[in-house]
């Protein structure tokens, strides 16, 4: 990093023909070459540190929206041996961007060396149909990551994410229980419950991948104690164990375990952890129901059982 900041300072200053100014130094080579501290931040404009290069993803994770892919794909950035996509590229499910191409899709990753790997996170992939003919077609060897929770704590979830989008900007909003049932029965079109049927959608990815490319992550573990979750995912990526115990802090404030690497602690965003709504205990019941057949569907297809309602 330090080398970056002498080269861009000496660039800089050749080009404008005076020094720059101390307390404008970090704001200049913000805007004139994209330098972030952060190995996390947007990469589009970063100067190419010697030696990296942009590489397709060797790893995604697909899925699952509201699952935790964000505390999954922030906390694997711990590893040195790991770089992530800062957004969500959204180039499998999307037809506008995957026409645009794979080098398109390639400038969309950060510069790594050769011992990293690189890392996106589009939660939208594991519920689109094309998502895995697309993916296999560009790596078929590659390694997957499934980080999947609770399907009704995952339908509730959906619910607030959206009630507070809504809220925000001054949009009306409806009851979780008056978009869940209608006419008396359960609204089984509602996109957050077709988005926790797991089993159909993992039929759609056991046709192109084996089950041991994909790993699954147990989303209520990984918020609950993260370290053994993140462990077995060291593994299946065949990475050196890294990630320690020291590198999480429970944050009593927000409910939830926070990061502390590189000298530095933070938080999920703060639109992580909303407090979802009260849900009536028959509405609850009748969800319980609908997915328990699903899931016992979706434990048989993975060979692993979850503690789910």
């Amino acid at each position: 990093m330090a080398f970056l900041l002498v080269s861009a300072y000496l660039l800089l200053t050749h080009a404008r023909g005076a020094p720059v100014e101390n307390g404008a130094l970090l704001e200049t080579l913000k805007s004139q070459v994209g330098l972030f501290s952060n190995k996390s931040e947007h990469y589009s404009a970063q100067v190419r540190p010697p030696g990296t290069s942009r590489q397709i993803p060797q790893t995604i994770i697909i899925g699952v929206r509201k699952g935790g892919t964000r505390a999954l794909l922030e906390m694997l950035d711990i590893h040195p041996n790991i770089v992530v996509a800062a957004t969500e590229v959204h180039f499998f499910d999307w037809d506008e961007n995957y026409v645009k191409g794979i080098d398109w899709y390639r400038n969309l990753m950060p510069f790594s060396y050769g011992n990293q790997i690189t890392i996106e996170k589009t939660p939208g992939y594991f519920t689109s149909p094309q998502a895995p003919g697309r993916i296999h077609d560009m790596n078929s060897s590659i390694k997957l990551l499934l980080i999947l929770r609770d399907p009704t704590e995952r339908v509730i979830s959906d619910y607030t994410q959206v009630y507070y989008n809504r809220v925000e900007s001054h949009k009306p909003v409806q009851l979780f229980e008056d978009i869940v049932i209608k006419n008396g029965v359960l609204n089984t079109k509602y996109k957050a419950i077709q988005r926790s049927l797991y089993d159909v959608h993992m039929e759609k990815w056991l046709k192109h991948f084996s089950l041991d490319q994909i790993h699954i992550v147990d989303g209520n573990t990984l918020i609950k104690d993260p370290l053994p979750e993140l462990q077995k995912v060291e593994r299946f990526l065949n990475l050196p164990s890294r990630i320690m115990s020291s590198n999480f802090y429970f944050n009593q404030t927000k409910g939830f375990y926070c990061i502390r690497s590189d000298g530095r602690e933070r938080c999920l965003h703060e639109s992580k952890g909303r407090p979802h709504p009260l849900v009536n205990t028959t509405v609850l019941e009748q969800l319980y129901s609908y997915f328990r057949e699903h899931n016992a569907k979706f434990y048989r297809m993975v060979n692993h059982s979850f503690d789910w309602h």
